[in-house]
Order: structure tokens, then C-alpha cells, then sequence
């Protein structure tokens, strides 16, 4: 029997397998963007709502506004915390073409948040004038802000939380995933118990 022939890599595939090398590399790194203290301090955000009796409200735009459904369901379900996204189509139309675009998750807060809520503001850019408009007007009403960004270190957004967390990075993609994964790590911490308000 002929020794096997060994395996020549095309250059194309040597491409393909260090862009995908790379891009989980910076991915792996992002994740400890945030340190254990400030994905603790995000759990207990979360569960303090409950144990004042109010509620978590969740919004962003495209990606983000579905990173806010998945988390919203997962609070609500795995960690028995009531949790609302405002993405019914209806809802935003009706809120933008009245008030403008930039105003309607201002509006939703209006329409649904109490005082001592929770709000999560998703930005992978930091700079959604909507989203800013809703941080500006949840800390007028008395709704403690988390925030969650990326792209600039300065970025508008990661100034108005209470607790900002923020992805070093310029990739959509690896912002928002980051972001879902420290939400869900939080939900995980949550469901397991353990030392929590």
C-alpha cells in the first residue's frame, strides 16, 4: 500500500483558517472586557428589580433590539424576572411616526416604565440618538440605566449608566455578541443562585 499523500493546503483555505483563528481570538479577548465584578454588579441589577417589586425593560436597535427579546424571555422564564422589550412593530411606528424616531423608546419608557425600574440601552456603537434620548429621559423618571456598547471608548452612551459595559471593539459582530453573552452569563448566575440580593 502507497504511503499516504500529505494534505496540501491551498493558500486560500491557509486564509480562510487563520481569518477564522483570528476572529475567535479577538472574540475570546473581548469577552474579559468586561471584569467578573462588573458582570456580578450586572446580575445584581437585575435580581434588585425584583426585590423591589419593578421590572427590567430592554431596547436597542436591529441586533441589538433581538439580543433584547432573547434576554427579556430569558429573564422572564429561567429567572422569574418580569422583563419587557418594546419590538412590536406597531409600537415602534406608532411611537416614531407621532414623535420621531429618535423619541420612541423615550415614548416606550413613558408608556411602560415605573420609577425604580431597570432599563438595559444596547448600543453597539454608543451613538443611536434614540437610545440616548431614552437614557437622558429614564434618569429623568427615575429608572436605574445599564448600558452595554462598543466601537469608542468615549462614546456617549457608555457616560449615562449607572453600570456601563463596554466592548473594545469595531466589529458589529463581535459586539453584539459579546453583549449577548455577558446578558446571558448574568441570566446563568442568576438561575444557579448562590450569594445574590
Amino acid at each position: 500500500m502507497p504511503p499516504a499523500r500529505p494534505t496540501i493546503l491551498s493558500r486560500s483555505s491557509i486564509l480562510t483558517t487563520d481569518f477564522y483563528h483570528r476572529y475567535f481570538a479577538e472574540l475570546s479577548t473581548r469577552l474579559y472586557d468586561a471584569g467578573s465584578d462588573q458582570l456580578e454588579a450586572l446580575a445584581q441589577v437585575l435580581v434588585g428589580a425584583t426585590a423591589r417589586q419593578r421590572k427590567v425593560l430592554l431596547a436597542g436597535n436591529g441586533a441589538s433590539a433581538a439580543i433584547a427579546s432573547h434576554v427579556a424571555v430569558d429573564l422572564t422564564k429561567t429567572c422569574g424576572i418580569r422583563a419587557v422589550n418594546f419590538n412590536e412593530a406597531d409600537l415602534i411606528t406608532c411611537f416614531a411616526n407621532d414623535f420621531g424616531y429618535e423619541q420612541w423608546i423615550a415614548r416606550a419608557l413613558d408608556a411602560y416604565g415605573d420609577e425604580g425600574d431597570v432599563v438595559v440601552l444596547i448600543s453597539s456603537s454608543g451613538r443611536s440618538p434614540n437610545v440616548l434620548a431614552a437614557a437622558a429621559r429614564a434618569r429623568e423618571r427615575g429608572i436605574e440605566v445599564v448600558t452595554l456598547s462598543g466601537f469608542d471608548g468615549d462614546n456617549p452612551l457608555r457616560k449615562l449608566g449607572a453600570l456601563n459595559l463596554w466592548v473594545d471593539s469595531h466589529s458589529y459582530n463581535v459586539v453584539e455578541t459579546t453583549h449577548q453573552s455577558w446578558l446571558l452569563a448574568a441570566i446563568d448566575r442568576l438561575a444557579r443562585g448562590g450569594d445574590l440580593a
